[in-house]
């Protein structure tokens, strides 16, 4: 699938997707939706891709929410059709069918977030595993102040991130607010200045790509945000359990204890693409219904 809204590059074991539509502050569209989302296949289908990393084109913004122009699409929505049924398919939210496409990413999801970052450019965010943000940078989910409801599983993800009455504090005021907010309210892990902030991003990419075993931290992300939802401990318990067992037995521990008696560093074997554990994946897909 060629690529109009944005740009996919992939180098020594990193991809980074960059948000392409400068000249609209890089706003979403259905089409940039369904291009990160078949940008995402191609990556999770990648054995040579072991961290992604999201930023946006120019120096102003990540994005600047939905393009709601009749030349951007006019809405992000599966269909601009009426329907009686509200569990249609065709009234499916687009920036959730994003979110959803990345909680299922098999590879960590870092965001670059290099300028103005509002509605569904910061709640695409919230599904990427580590947020860096640019000192310019400025975030928003400022639905009530457009007479809608936060979108993109916002609603699962943001209380998980920063808790619930900061999420609530966020999404009633609608308010825009500055880097360092959202450094102190748990959304970003650190702030850079401009020029430094996708070298940042690439360090730690960098760090997880030369070091780790990909099927262990293909792992790892699954189960960390699936347990966010376990009722009980018994239930990771559950899971570390066989992946402990059947990961030990695996080429790649084998690797790792070697590489670590020998002061060498590690090459890992596995294949995310290929050397799963059976039991994986563990959980139903969920339907829309």
């Amino acid at each position: 699938m060629p690529h109009t809204q944005i740009i996919v590059e992939k180098k020594d074991g990193i991809a980074t997707i960059t948000l392409d539509r400068p000249e609209k502050m890089n706003a979403y569209t259905r089409t940039m939706g369904e291009e990160i989302m078949a940008a995402m296949d191609d990556i999770d289908a990648d054995d040579a891709v072991r961290a992604v990393i999201f930023t946006g084109s120019g120096e102003k913004a990540f994005c600047a929410g939905a393009d709601l122009t009749p030349e951007g699409g006019g809405q992000v929505f599966a269909s601009g059709d009426a329907v009686d049924d509200l569990s249609d398919e065709r009234v499916r939210d687009g920036g959730g069918l994003l979110t959803l496409r990345l909680f299922e990413s098999k590879k960590p999801l870092i965001s670059a977030c290099n300028g103005v970052a509002v509605g569904v450019g910061a709640t695409m965010q919230l599904a990427m595993d580590i947020r860096l943000a640019s000192s310019t940078a400025r975030y928003g989910f400022v639905f009530a102040r457009r007479g809608i409801v936060p979108e993109a599983a916002s609603s699962w993800f943001l209380p998980r991130l920063v808790g619930i009455s900061k999420a609530l504090e966020w999404c009633y005021s609608g308010r825009v607010f500055d880097a360092q907010e959202a450094h102190d309210g748990g959304l970003v892990r650190s702030i850079h200045a401009p020029e430094d902030l996708l070298h940042a991003a690439q360090g730690i990419a960098r760090e997880i790509a030369d070091n780790t075993s990909a099927i262990s931290v293909a792992m790892t992300r699954a189960m960390m945000w699936r347990m966010l939802g376990a009722d009980h401990p018994m239930e990771a318990h559950k899971i570390d359990s066989r992946a402990i067992y059947s990961l030990a037995r695996g080429a790649d521990a084998k690797e790792g204890i070697a590489s670590f008696l020998e002061k060498r560093n590690p090459v890992y074997p596995g294949k995310v693409s290929e050397d799963m554990p059976d039991f994986y994946p563990w959980w139903e897909q969920r339907e829309y219904k």
